[in-house]
């Protein structure tokens, strides 16, 4: 994209939930004189609206930064109009996204789908991706899993982790996450923590941030292998060498229905189905044809996520409330998760309904995702929201929590009721086969 037809510079808007958006303006814009980025807008996640993308990562062509702003500031943006609206977030139904598209052309606006290969920065060391069709099929296990069988062969893997680029941006270009690094964890929010404290107890170095250039950079210094993990059912930010796609049979038909998933379900290499046990007959048949439909040349591999509690005995006979992982049942569209099913499984009495003790920001995201069930999601994307998460599990008239966020509540919300932890890793119905087919793939990656 150049100067218009006039030898005018282009005006642009990027359409984003803090990751992608910066990841694509990185890419494609930052440099370009001949355009100019007018905003971003924010949709998703909480609390993003209102910052700027500041000007040490915006470059010197902008040396105000870039206002990030809500999404229903479009009409005001496209009012003068020729601008040009990038699309630049995952996770969004096929309906929703043409919905989107026809708004921007109603405004008299252009409307832009960046290709995946556009914004795919090449590495040095080989490139293993982990991405998904949509949020919550388990990528977070099936890295560690991976991981793991990386270190038994003596291979050293670093992750890299899709941005969560919250809060105050400023000095957040490259987070080097390692055991050494406490210090920074005041920083981090409960999402952060989901991701990066589980990979720490293995011994893995995480890399995340806002500049992939340069966090790449660093990344290639600090391992043999890079692990990109991906975030919510985006594409990969580098090029991958193999490139592994999670399934999740809970939702058939979401894999061929939401944006940029079935992009991920057509270019896989590797297709995982996870939550074969928890799965109709039905749902796997259905998931298998979209496979057959759109991908009949991958290799499948079809596996569980086991559930583990330190002592399920805790359970049994008591009125328990479950916290699930965020992300999943809000924009992923899940009622609840694995706590429930740990409820269920290990003999709950009752699990308790939380929506009429929601606090603060909790009641929002009740109103904003009506399909959640009697679960609290576990939110933290603000200081704030850490304490409306806390007061809402005290307020709740319960026996036990059961927590199936990775992070300790009871540490880092200082509860003063029991904690049940439920834990879960990715188990292949087919022993080694996940790791055999790595491993060939690695074996077949070019010379560097």
């Amino acid at each position: 994209m150049g100067m218009d037809e006039g030898g005018q510079r282009r005006d642009v808007v990027i359409m984003g939930a803090g990751g992608r958006d910066f990841h694509n303006f990185n890419c494609l814009f930052r440099h370009r004189s001949d355009v100019r980025v007018l905003a971003f807008t924010a949709t998703q996640i909480p609390f993003q609206q209102g910052r700027r993308y500041p000007a040490e990562l915006a470059g010197s062509l902008y040396p105000q930064g870039i206002p990030i702003v809500a999404e229903d500031a479009l009409p005001e943006l496209l009012a003068e109009g020729g601008v040009e609206v990038f699309f630049s977030y995952s996770d969004i139904c096929h309906q929703q996204l043409m919905t989107v598209a026809s708004r921007i052309l109603a405004l008299g606006g252009r409307f832009t789908l960046p290709a995946p290969n556009q914004t795919m920065l090449r590495a040095r060391l080989p490139v293993l991706s982990v991405c998904a069709v949509r949020t919550g099929c388990g990528k977070s296990p099936v890295v560690r899993f991976l991981c793991h069988r990386l270190l038994s062969k003596g291979i050293r893997p670093v992750v890299v982790r899709h941005p969560m680029a919250y809060g105050d941006l400023t000095g957040r270009a490259v987070q080097h996450i390692s055991s050494g690094g406490a210090a920074d964890q005041q920083r981090w929010t409960l999402e952060e923590r989901e991701e990066f404290e589980p990979l720490l107890k293995l011994g893995i170095e995480v890399f995340c941030g806002v500049d992939y250039e340069a966090v790449l950079a660093g990344a290639e210094e600090a391992g043999d292998l890079i692990v990109w993990d991906g975030g919510n059912n985006d594409t990969p930010f580098f090029h991958p060498d193999l490139e592994l796609v999670l399934v999740d049979p809970l939702r058939a038909g979401d894999e061929v229905a939401y944006f940029p998933g079935q992009v991920n379900l057509r270019r896989a290499r590797i297709l995982v189905v996870t939550k074969v046990d928890e799965a109709t007959p039905e749902q796997l048949e259905r998931l298998r044809n979209s496979i057959r439909l759109c991908n009949p040349n991958a290799r499948v591999v079809e596996g569980r996520l086991e559930l583990s509690l330190d002592h399920p005995d805790r359970v049994r006979n008591q009125r328990v409330l479950v916290v699930e992982d965020g992300p999943t049942v809000t924009h992923g569209g899940m009622a609840s998760g694995a706590g429930m099913v740990a409820a269920h499984r290990y003999g709950a009495a009752r699990v308790v309904d939380p929506r009429p003790a929601a606090r603060g920001s909790l009641r929002d995201i009740y109103r904003q995702w009506p399909h959640l069930g009697a679960v609290v999601p576990a939110m933290g994307y603000s200081p704030q929201q850490l304490d409306d998460l806390r007061r809402t599990l005290e307020d709740t008239e319960c026996d036990l929590v059961l927590s199936a966020t990775p992070v300790d509540l009871s540490r880092l919300l200082g509860l003063n009721r029991p904690v049940e932890q439920v834990r879960y890793d990715f188990v292949e119905c087919r022993e080694g086969q996940l790791a055999d087919l790595v491993f060939k793939g690695l074996k077949s990656i070019r010379s560097r």
